[in-house]
């Protein structure tokens, strides 16, 4: 009887155990799927005071311009909506180099300069950049067409056709990730130019000028803040010539949205006005951004 009411005070211990682990378990379950709900919840938040702002920004964009009017000039914009702190920043797309229209020197210089690639590996990828946005199968001297694809064993070949996507120049055969990455800011596909508009263009684009060094960038830049502080025209820049552009209506915008939990939404979007007024604007571009980074548009303002 004594050795049976040890056994018995045993298992109930371990049972006791057993139940106790059991019901931690749950316990840290529950806990998780709660936080995670939480997260959810103002994540989608975020994402709807981001999209909202972007929404505001095309809006006050449209309107007439007077002298309190926001323009595409890379000014920040920050305000409140409910719980979310936002910031807004819009550029047009004529600041950046558009790989459609941009003339052989200006795109070998960007390569080279931002992407920092040699002078015969950037010839090279010029030639291979012009095929895939050329129709036909005449290959460039040093280009690529459907057979280098092939024989690079890629499964895709060149579009034959203008570029429809920043995220499509990647594909080009001799385009690294590391060039990608480090020109992408300072590209487009939709402002239709062959330059850039110099005064609203960032330190990449302007350095992909030929001629340009950074020194003479960067006192440029330093002029035009100043220029547009005292509410001045924009200095010209001298080796902008043959390369310049204007503004066009095409705006990139990026907007941000902050809980007071810390969690984060950026939106990055590239929008036209519709040729109907009355008929919302196009969307061309419109996708999640990196949180917490300074896109490429905000250079101007955070000069």
């Amino acid at each position: 009887m004594h050795r049976q009411s040890g056994i018995a005070l045993i298992m109930a211990l371990w049972l006791t155990v057993l139940l106790t682990a059991i019901a931690s378990g749950f316990a840290f379950s529950m806990r998780s799927d709660a936080l995670a709900a939480r997260n959810a919840v103002s994540l989608a938040e975020a994402q709807a005071a981001a999209d909202g702002a972007i929404e505001r920004t095309v809006f006050e964009l449209m309107r007439p311009q007077m002298k309190a009017s926001w323009k595409p000039d890379g000014s920040v914009h920050r305000w409140t909506d409910g719980n979310a702190s936002v910031s807004v920043v819009a550029v047009d797309e004529g600041a950046r180099i558009d790989m459609n229209s941009a003339p052989d020197p200006l795109i070998k210089s960007l390569l080279m300069q931002v992407g920092g690639m040699d002078d015969a590996s950037a010839s090279a990828l010029v030639d291979a950049i012009v095929d895939w946005r050329t129709p036909g199968d005449l290959r460039r001297p040093n280009g690529a067409k459907a057979p280098e694809y092939k024989a690079a064993n890629l499964s895709y070949g060149p579009a034959d056709a203008p570029f429809e996507t920043i995220g499509e120049v990647s594909r080009v055969l001799g385009m690294t990730p590391a060039v990608f990455a480090r020109i992408r800011d300072a590209i487009t596909v939709y402002s239709h130019l062959p330059g850039i508009d110099t005064a609203t263009a960032g330190r990449d684009a302007l350095l992909a000028l030929p001629g340009a060094t950074a020194d003479v960038v960067d006192a440029f830049i330093a002029q035009r803040a100043n220029a547009l502080a005292q509410g001045l025209p924009v200095p010209p820049l001298a080796l902008a010539q043959g390369y310049a552009g204007g503004a066009v209506p095409v705006w990139r915008i990026r907007a941000q949205a902050t809980l007071p939990d810390g969690v984060t939404f950026a939106r990055d979007a590239v929008l036209r006005p519709s040729p109907d007024p009355r008929l919302p604007p196009i969307t061309l571009a419109w996708d999640v951004a990196p949180a917490g980074a300074p896109p490429a548009a905000q250079q101007l303002a955070l000069q």
